[in-house]
């Protein structure tokens, strides 16, 4: 079975989840298998942390928030963040903290949760998205099968009109292969704000024979669309115990 830590490059550095589709799943399977010291926080809005992630939380503001990481005898797992005003959500780190606070405290890998999705399977970012901590080690961009073969519009896409003129689809016509490797290669697309961070595109919900075929069809695509990266992972991360369905190479 493919290591998801050495598929997702999450070994070592911060690592942060954009896109739709899977970024809290994804990060939450990642903390749960690392064998270091791991943080697990975000930059922006992020429901509160699992219980079963068996992680130390803290939840205060800027000076106070290292105050208490810094009082605590164990940080071997962590997930903090900062108070929000939405019920069921803290609100978001600021990205030179996060960078700070890494190396700081000498965590082995910090997973950052780094823009939102309103629980859609594809999304096309605004202005100022990305919120990335400054040099990120490795840029998760992640997108859902599920909305392969679906038609384009507000139950499947965040901003799905932006997400048309970005990959050509129609709204309320089928959702191709195409159109989603454009979506992870386009310059205003998924690569928007990644700068020179090393970007893994991420095809999640990966659940059946057919969500596999149409992914690779798309991982194919986005290999030849974009020189920024060198895999595409397909991946079911909701399946602990096979999380990474393929890993299609250049």
């Amino acid at each position: 079975m493919t290591d998801l830590l050495d598929a997702l490059e999450a070994r070592r550095g911060i690592v942060c989840a954009i896109g739709a589709g899977g970024k809290k799943t994804t990060l939450y399977a990642i903390a749960r298998v690392h064998p270091g010291r791991v943080a697990l926080t975000a930059t922006s809005h992020t429901p509160f942390f699992p219980d079963d992630l068996e992680a130390t939380q803290v939840i205060a503001e800027g000076s106070e928030l290292e105050r208490r990481l810094a009082a605590l005898p164990d940080l071997d797992r962590v997930a903090y963040a900062c108070p929000g005003n939405k019920p069921g959500r803290h609100a978001g780190v600021d990205g030179a903290l996060v960078r700070h606070l890494h190396e700081r405290f000498g965590f082995d890998t910090t997973l950052v949760k780094a823009d939102g999705a309103r629980m859609r399977w594809i999304k096309a970012p605004k202005e100022g998205e990305p919120i990335l901590p400054p040099r990120p080690d490795t840029v998760l961009a992640i997108v859902s099968a599920r909305a392969l073969g679906e038609p384009l519009g507000d139950r499947t896409a965040h901003r799905p009109e932006r997400v048309a003129e970005i990959t050509g689809a129609t709204l309320g016509a089928p959702f191709e292969p195409a159109h989603m490797a454009r979506l992870l290669v386009h310059p205003q697309g998924l690569l928007a704000g990644t700068g020179d961070a090393r970007v893994i595109p991420v095809i999640n919900m990966v659940d059946s024979a057919d969500q596999e075929r149409l992914a690779t069809v798309t991982a194919e695509a986005a290999l030849v669309g974009s020189p920024r990266f060198d895999r595409v992972v397909l991946a079911s991360m909701r399946d602990l115990a096979r999380p990474i369905v393929a890993v299609i190479r250049r």
